[in-house]
Formats: structure tokens, C-alpha cells, sequence
């Protein structure tokens, strides 16, 4: 049965919501009594809850490539109340050789992955610095710290995600706002089906681009470790505690593949130490 909710429910902001993590959360916020403002494209999507959970849960329709819906809805939703936790969930990736990709592809991967949260992110700043406090989860990825083939512009936008919250957390941290960033691994949310292929060309067919395609095209989502449902009840405790991590990785995969990644970026910093000491003036 659907927790009963009471003076310590919070008003959740959810990008993404209509699948994948972001209705995974959606629900595990509602079950637990909360509200929702649950940003989709596709309204019917969330039906079932609305049935289930009532007026705790409000429906928009939100193209996140449209600045100015994203200013309205926003807007609309700080009218309706104060907004306790943020979370900018949508996303999807384009798949392919950076030279094979169209500035189109491109502008809208920056917008949806980079340009959208940053715009929503600054949006709730002021609000949540004045009610005293707030919660603001950026939902990453591996990507945001590591880098394969084909994601060029995938990672641009999670990487930049990652610089923008941990400056931006930097900032608000004396008004008890605390922003975290999610990187989970391979996890079973359908991600897949929200790969948009570039058109291949032959110069890559058979190196690490075509390889990796060819994985991305086959690659069977239920052989993925990561569980959605626990996904979302690890980051929902992160909004209960006082003093959050600024970036949480979830996922086995997650764990070794950015230890990997940190510790040859260590490495290779160790082995320039002396020319990265010696560019410096000489008194």
C-alpha cells in the first residue's frame, strides 16, 4: 500500500520521468509519501500512478531541447509550491565517430545532457536559497568519468555535468543546498532503446567505433548487473541524509571501471610531476 504521507513530505522535481530511472524514482518518491512534479513527453506514460497516487503526482509534458517550455514549466511549478529535491534524469546518447555526427545530433545531445540542467539547476537556486535549503541530484553516468568510443558528444555533456555541479555545489553549500552527482553503470532501465546511430562510414567500420557499435546494437540489456529499483532507493536515501556525497557511482561495473580510469590518470600525472614543475619562472 502506498505510504500515507504527513508534515515531512517533500516536493520532488523529476526530469525523465515516463521510464527508466527517473519513474523508478518517481514511484519510490511517492510510495514513500512525497510529492512529484514529473516532467515527459509522452503524458500517458505515467498514467497508472496518477491513478494510483492522486494529486501527489502532477504530470508535464517537457521537451527538454526548448528553452523556453523548459523557463514555463519550471515556472509553473515554483508557483505551486516550494520544490525540495531536483533531479535531472533525461537523457539519451548519440552512438557513432565524432566526425560522423551532424552539428544537429551534436547541438541536441549539449542540450539535453549539459545546456537543460544547467538551465533547470539555476532555475531552483534562488527558490532554494531562500526557503532555506535543498536537495539537487544530476543523474550522470560512468561516462561522466570515463570515456569509450562512439560517445564523443555523450560525454561531453556528462563530463561538463560533472564540472558545472561540483563548482555550482561549491557555491550553494553555505545555504544548506547540496547538490549530487549519480553515476550508475550498465543497469536494466531500457537505456538501449534511446541510442541514436550516426549514419556509419567504411574508415570505421572495423576500428574501435565500428567495434563498439556492434556491441551497442546486440548488446542484451538483461545480462545488465545494475537493478533501477535499488538505484532509486540509493539515491532517495542520499536525500535523507544531512550531509550528502557529492557524487555517488552505482554499479560493480561503475566501481572498476572508474577506479581504472582514476588511478592511469593518476599514474600519468605521476610520470609528468617534473616536467609539470619545471614550466614554473626560476628565482
Amino acid at each position: 500500500m502506498p505510504a500515507v504521507p504527513d508534515k515531512a513530505s517533500r516536493h520532488w522535481f523529476v526530469t525523465g520521468a515516463s521510464g527508466g530511472l527517473g519513474r523508478h524514482l518517481t514511484e519510490h518518491a511517492l510510495h514513500n509519501g512525497d510529492r512529484v512534479t514529473a516532467t515527459v513527453r509522452r503524458p500517458a506514460a505515467l498514467e497508472d500512478l496518477r491513478r494510483k497516487y492522486g494529486e501527489r503526482l502532477t504530470v508535464a509534458i517537457l521537451d527538454l531541447t526548448r528553452p523556453a517550455d523548459v523557463d514555463k514549466v519550471v515556472g509553473r511549478t515554483l508557483r505551486s509550491g516550494p520544490v525540495d529535491i531536483v533531479v535531472n534524469n533525461a537523457g539519451y546518447a548519440v552512438v557513432g565517430a565524432a566526425e560522423e555526427m551532424t552539428v544537429e545530433q551534436i547541438r541536441d545531445q549539449i542540450e539535453v545532457l549539459l545546456l537543460a540542467p544547467m538551465m533547470i539547476t539555476r532555475a531552483f537556486l534562488r527558490p532554494m536559497r531562500e526557503q532555506g535549503g535543498g536537495r539537487i541530484i544530476q543523474i550522470s553516468s560512468v561516462g561522466g568519468q570515463v570515456g569509450i568510443p562512439t560517445h564523443s558528444s555523450y560525454h561531453a555533456g556528462k563530463w561538463g555535468l560533472e564540472g558545472f555541479t561540483e563548482s555550482v555545489s561549491r557555491e550553494v553549500r553555505d545555504f544548506d543546498i547540496h547538490l549530487t552527482l549519480v553515476e550508475p553503470g550498465a543497469t536494466r532501465t531500457g537505456f538501449s532503446s534511446a541510442l541514436q546511430y550516426t549514419t556509419e562510414t567504411a574508415v570505421y567500420r572495423d576500428n574501435s567505433v565500428g567495434q563498439t557499435r556492434r556491441y551497442l546494437e546486440t548488446a542484451d540489456e538483461n545480462l545488465f548487473t545494475g537493478d533501477p529499483a535499488k538505484l532509486a532507493a540509493a539515491i532517495y536515501d542520499t536525500t535523507r541524509r544531512p550531509s550528502p556525497p557529492l557524487r555517488l557511482a552505482l554499479g560493480t561495473d561503475t566501481y572498476s571501471a572508474i577506479h581504472a580510469a582514476l588511478t592511469e590518470r593518476l599514474t600519468a600525472l605521476e610520470t609528468q610531476k617534473d616536467l609539470t614543475e619545471s614550466v614554473a619562472f626560476t628565482h
